[in-house]
Order: C-alpha cells, then sequence, then structure tokens
C-alpha cells in the first residue's frame, strides 16, 4: 500500500527485437497507473542481451546489474535474435543475459499466469465448449532447481559411444519454499492447487509429493490435489477451468507452462513473473518478462502485442511493490480494452467484429481505461 511519499525504483532492461517498443508504452501507462494511484515510479534504463553486446561487448554488462541490484524490481523486456545467432552458445543473449541474471538475484518461483478472456476463446485452439467463458490458471514453477541445474552433468565417450549424462536433483528446502509460493497465491485465488510430479517413477517425485503434503497443512484453506505430469498434460486440455494453481517442478513446469500458454491463444497476451528473495508482507524482489520472445520478424513495425509487457508491470506492481490496487486497474483496463474490441493482429481474426490496431493504439484504448 503507497502513501502518498511512495516512491519506487525499477530497472528497465528493454532488451531486442520488440522489446524497446512494447516497454515504451508500457511505462507511459506505469507512470498513469502510479499517477491515478498516488506513488511514483523512477525508471533506471539499461542495456541488456544483443544490445548490450553491440553497446559494450557483453549481454549482461556489469552496469546492468549493479542497477538492477539498486532497484526495487527489474522489468525485462526480451532479448536474442538472428543477429547474434553465430556467436558461441554461452555468449548468446538468452543464456549470457537472463539465465545469469535468474542465478545472481535467486530467482527460484517462475510465476506464469495463463489467462483465456471470455472474448478471446476463439483465439484458443481448443474447442469452444471446452473453454467457453475464458479461464485463469497459474502455472507456479520451481526455477533454480531440478534438472536443468543439478550435478553431475556431462556428455562422454563410454564403451566407444556418447553417453549424456543430466541429474535431476530437489532437496527438501526448494521444494517447501516454491509450495509455500504456489499455496500463498491459491489463498488469494481459487483456492486450490495441483502439484504435478511423477512419484510412480522417479525418487524426486516421491520427495516432491512427501513435501508438498506437509506444506499444505500449513493451508487448511487451500485444497491439494496431485498428477502425474503426462495426465497434467492431458488433463490441462480436456478440463482447463478446472485449475487454478498448478505447482511444478522446474522442467515439468516449462513444459507445461507453454501448453498453458498454447492453449489460452497467444503468448501476446501472457505476463510472467520471476521471484527471489523475500521482502515481507508477502512481497519478493523479482524480474517480471512477458513470456514470448524478441519476435525479431515483427520488431520496427509497430504492430507487436504489448499486454503481455503490460501484464507483467501488473504483476510487478503486485508482487514487488504491494501496490496491488493499482495491479487490479491496470489489469481490469486491459480487460476491457479487449472486451470493447481492440485486437492486435496475434488476437485478431478474419470476420471479427473488432477493431485490429498496432502497438500505440492498444496501450492507448488500455489507457483510456484506467
Amino acid at each position: 500500500m503507497s502513501t502518498e511519499s511512495s516512491t519506487y525504483n525499477i530497472a528497465v532492461l528493454a532488451g531486442d527485437g520488440i522489446g524497446p517498443e512494447v516497454m515504451n508504452v508500457t511505462l507511459s501507462l506505469l507512470d498513469a497507473t502510479a499517477k491515478k494511484h498516488g506513488f511514483s515510479l523512477g525508471y533506471s534504463e539499461q542495456p541488456v542481451g544483443g544490445a548490450a553486446i553491440d553497446d559494450v561487448g557483453k549481454a549482461l554488462p556489469q552496469s546492468t546489474v549493479d542497477a538492477c541490484e539498486a532497484s526495487d524490481a527489474i522489468l525485462f523486456g526480451s532479448v536474442g535474435g538472428p543477429k547474434w545467432e553465430s556467436l558461441p552458445p554461452a555468449e548468446q543473449p538468452e543464456r549470457a543475459a537472463l539465465l545469469p541474471l535468474r542465478k545472481h538475484f535467486g530467482l527460484f518461483a517462475n510465476l506464469r499466469p495463463s489467462v483465456c478472456y471470455p472474448t478471446l476463446t476463439h483465439a484458443s485452439p481448443v474447442k469452444e465448449s471446452i473453454i467457453a467463458g475464458g479461464f485463469n490458471v497459474l502455472c507456479v514453477r520451481e526455477l533454480t532447481g531440478g534438472i536443468y541445474f543439478g550435478e553431475p552433468k556431462s556428455i562422454s565417450e563410454v564403451d566407444g559411444e556418447e553417453m549424456a549424462i543430466d541429474t535431476m536433483v530437489y532437496r527438501t528446502s526448494e521444494i517447501d519454499r516454491i509450495a509455500r509460493v504456489a499455496f500463498t497465491a491459491a489463498q488469494g485465488r481459487g483456492k486450490k492447487v495441483t502439484s504435478i510430479d511423477k512419484a510412480n517413477v522417479l525418487q524426486n517425485g516421491v520427495l516432491w509429493r512427501r513435501t508438498v503434503e506437509a506444506v499444505a497443512k500449513d493451508f487448511p484453506d487451500v485444497e491439494l490435489s496431485h498428477l502425474y505430469v503426462d495426465n497434467a498434460a492431458m488433463q490441462l486440455i480436456n478440463r482447463p477451468k478446472d485449475f487454478d494453481v498448478v505447482l511444478a517442478p522446474n522442467l515439468f513446469g516449462d513444459i507445461l507452462s507453454d501448453e498453458m500458454a498454447m492453449i489460452a491463444g497467444s503468448l501476446g497476451m501472457l505476463a510472467s513473473a520471476s521471484l527471489g528473495k523475500a521482502k515481507g508482507d508477502g512481497l519478493y524482489f523479482g524480474l517480471f518478462e512477458p513470456s514470448g520472445g524478441s519476435a525479431p520478424d515483427i520488431a520496427g513495425k509497430g504492430i507487436a502485442n504489448p499486454i503481455a509487457q503490460i501484464l507483467s508491470a501488473a504483476m510487478m506492481l503486485r508482487f514487488a511493490l504491494g501496490e496491488a490496487a493499482a495491479a487490479e486497474n491496470l489489469e481490469a483496463a486491459v480487460q476491457k480494452a479487449i472486451d470493447d474490441g481492440f485486437r492486435t493482429g496475434d488476437i485478431y481474426r478474419e470476420g471479427d467484429a473488432a477493431n485490429k490496431v498496432g502497438t500505440e493504439a492498444m496501450a492507448t484504448a488500455i489507457s483510456e481505461r484506467l
């Protein structure tokens, strides 16, 4: 909750491709929202990704890290593109910028809402009888453990052929802390958590399920259920409206959150938050970014959907700054613009009784509904 003099410092890392253009309109909307709700925002705009490589020769300059450390939150755009694909893998923007940021700030919890508005069900590849009325599912993905980070990890030659090893490792403490994020989120939503594992095959799954059930005892108002990951992949398509919060290990959450995005209809609509150190009162330091990529094919054309970036900013207001009323205002303005028929190309369908608009016009429509 802000006071008259509340000022927050935000590190703004717009990045590459469509990043700068959707970031610009998002900052304007943030300023309008802040003014309405009685707080102010200061921005430290820093290079990252391919833009930083071109500028200073490194995807994540130390000056950018320093600015992030001095901020209340990081608002991230997108990185990468064909221009930098010839670089060694470890120097490419995606690997050399975003992953080190996650590691440096201990961003262990990825929150990715999959929202399909009632007026956009036609954009989903799932038949309308299944998603009529829309849906809102939150995927809470553990982000710094599991098979992506476990050791040993290697490719070596054994008995005349190559052999690859990746190790899935989870500790009770890692599972406990991500489960608490999921249960706390569910308390403010539909009070249901569906935990994903493969406990019938993996020892990791056994520990995951056991630990989640122990955490659930501290949240008696939240209903807990379990699904094996393969079954979950089917059920999310078959009955997405039955889910509220989906809690998943790193690998499973990576896969399922993309599936959920596709069910919702467009990556251009989907925000995400990566949360790290708790600041108290349910707030976290975090990095907030759209779920899609840099879309270099449409960069500079003024047609990119800015909504994922705008909704990521709303998540920043809620989870990092404690400005819940401002977040709700911004989210409601987005939905009102959609309900009133404004569509960027990714969510427009031929025959729609809707107004097809570009990036700036969509942002203006949202601003007018704040």
